[in-house]
């Protein structure tokens, strides 16, 4: 039986990969370096590395890298605030899901940024909590963001599902001991999400899907 669903943020609820992945690039132009779609793919939304440290490679130095971080996070915010694309289905899923399940948000996002994001989507208030990037030490693909969530609002990992778009996210919540459907986004079609419980087109097929998982 599902009680709760976990939801990520990005690319999930909003669709922010290709901003944030745009803000960085911008930033890391600054010091004539660079980024590729390839890259971002790999090293964030893969390995959950700071693409950043991109630049400690290449010799810039990390004060100058954190100034870059700071502008970088600066843009991305600025973008947020213009306004971000939900995905197909998910108010619609949202609005279905929620006066039968507990959700919450397990999102890598600094919660500011999760904060600008949703300043006109609807969706935040739908959702009993929000762990953000400052919650936790490690972020995905380490357990330690889904682990905080059971602990910390009580939760049985085996009555909940998480909800993702990339392998990190994936490898995280399978660690943490959830059940986990995966809806590729944008950058994330065509990675491995071996060990899903299912992988869906979009979130119109999401209600389906939790109400297989519980009964299986």
């Amino acid at each position: 039986m599902i009680e709760a669903i976990l939801w990520d943020n990005d690319g999930v609820l909003v669709d922010t990969e290709e901003l944030y992945f745009a803000a960085t690039r911008e930033a890391a132009a600054l010091e004539g370096v660079e980024l590729t779609a390839a890259q971002f793919l790999r090293v964030s939304l893969t390995a959950g590395l700071s693409m950043l440290g991109i630049l400690l490679e290449r010799g810039v130095p990390p004060e100058r890298v954190e100034e870059l971080r700071r502008e970088r996070n600066r843009i991305y915010r600025e973008r947020l605030l213009a306004g971000v694309r939900v995905p197909d289905g998910v108010p619609e899923a949202l609005a279905e899901l929620a006066p039968r399940y507990r959700m919450g948000v397990v999102t890598s996002s600094l919660r500011e940024h999760f904060d600008a994001a949703h300043t006109a989507t609807g969706l935040a208030g739908y959702f009993e909590f929000v762990l953000a990037r400052e919650d936790y030490r490690d972020s995905k693909p380490s357990p330690e963001p889904y682990l905080a969530a059971l602990e910390r609002y009580g939760l049985d990992p085996r009555q909940c599902v998480a909800v993702e778009d990339s392998s990190r996210g994936l490898e995280s919540a399978l660690a943490a001991g959830l059940r986990c459907i995966v809806i590729p986004a944008g950058l994330t079609r065509g990675s491995d999400f071996t060990g899903a419980a299912a992988v869906l087109a979009s979130a119109v097929e999401l209600s389906t899907a939790v109400e297989a998982i519980g009964s299986a």
